[in-house]
């Protein structure tokens, strides 16, 4: 295992080759480290910024062997990384960074909610199913209309399904393919926002001011950021933030997806082990922006402030969208952030652009 803090000169390595390893790797290479990623498509946007790519599956064991011996610490850009590659790392005497407690935590939603609720952090009401029986009893239970997800991966509003009736419980259960799910009350929420924060190997964490998110088809689209929010409504963020953290013993950023009540309490959505899409608008509204803070977390050095310099207005830029690039390009406010991938697919991340203006 290496000695913390990682020098200058060390290497880190990053399963997962997208765009978010590949804003990682620009951070690491800022602060004088090398990145590995390991990725099964050789010519991987994270792959054309980094010292060298790994070409593997994610669980591939000779490609792990190599990355072990290649860095002296490992983190990933996505929660679907097997949990056993995290384990085949570890033997082979390379440390990673968030650690197995977090991502197993974040890869099952009902194990998600339940470890959230133990640390006292309020969710929706949910119930879990393995069949179309125990799928119906669920809806039953949490009464509909109600939001029927698969318990692992989904992302970007894939993998889900509201429910109208009880009766239709068993057929959306078999449209999402006949697997675990979870059923989830819906909630009435003002408005989605997210929190971004930190925990570094000594405990200190550092939490981003709140974003405000607005999805379209289960996508982002655009965030809003600094939020605005009374202190009491950003102080309750940093303490779910902070419960998180302890509760996973936690070291890297972590993206928390919360929705405001009409009361003011906030609930936890979700849980993202990693940098977050909602934090993009750190990069140019802050002083030290996301991806630096994961970078300086896990290689063990001390955490960065995270105030607000500016107000971001962040778009995500899908498909063809970023076809506008010199539009955007010749905005003055704008900054933009393209991820280098080849082809513009509908609803495909291709890169994003923060809007700039004067902090409030």
């Amino acid at each position: 295992m290496a000695a913390f803090p990682l020098p200058p000169g060390s290497t880190i390595g990053v399963l997962g080759g997208g765009q978010l390893g590949r804003m990682l790797a620009e951070a690491a290479s800022r602060l004088g480290f090398d990145v590995v990623v390991l990725e099964r498509d050789a010519d991987s946007p994270a792959g054309r910024v980094a010292v060298r790519t790994l070409v593997g599956a994610y669980d591939d064991p000779e490609a792990l062997k190599a990355l072990a011996e290649a860095a002296d610490v490992v983190t990933y850009e996505f929660e679907n990384v097997p949990a056993a590659s995290l384990d085949a790392l570890a033997s082979l005497g390379v440390e990673v960074a968030p650690g197995p407690k977090a991502l197993s935590a974040a890869q099952d939603r009902v194990d998600e909610k339940t470890f959230l609720g133990a640390h006292g952090v309020a969710t929706v009401a949910f119930a879990g199913a393995s069949t179309p029986a125990e799928a119906a009893a669920a809806v039953a239970k949490i009464g509909v209309p109600c939001l029927m997800k698969t318990r692992r991966e989904g992302y970007d509003g894939k993998g889900q399904r509201w429910v109208e009736h009880v009766a239709d419980a068993e057929a959306v259960f078999a449209a999402l393919g006949g697997r675990p799910v979870i059923v989830e009350a819906p909630a009435d929420f003002v408005r989605e926002l997210s929190v971004i924060a930190a925990r570094g190997r000594d405990g200190a964490i550092v939490a981003y001011p709140l974003a405000e998110n607005h999805h379209e088809d289960g996508i982002l689209r655009r965030t809003l950021a600094p939020a605005k929010a009374s202190p009491a409504l950003s102080e309750q963020a940093e303490r779910i933030a902070a419960k998180v953290l302890a509760g996973l013993e936690y070291v890297g950023v972590v993206g928390i997806e919360l929705f405001e009540l009409t009361d003011g309490r906030l609930l936890v959505n979700e849980i993202a082990p990693r940098v977050h899409n909602t934090g993009h608008w750190t990069q140019d509204g802050c002083e030290v922006d996301q991806f630096e803070q994961h970078v300086r977390a896990v290689a063990g050095w001390p955490l960065a402030p995270a105030r607000a310099i500016a107000q971001v207005e962040m778009l995500n830029l899908l498909g063809a969208e970023v076809d506008a690039w010199p539009k955007f390009a010749a905005e003055p406010e704008s900054r933009l952030h393209l991820y280098g991938k080849r082809e513009a697919k509908p609803g495909r991340k291709m890169g994003h652009v923060n809007r700039v203006k004067p902090l409030r």
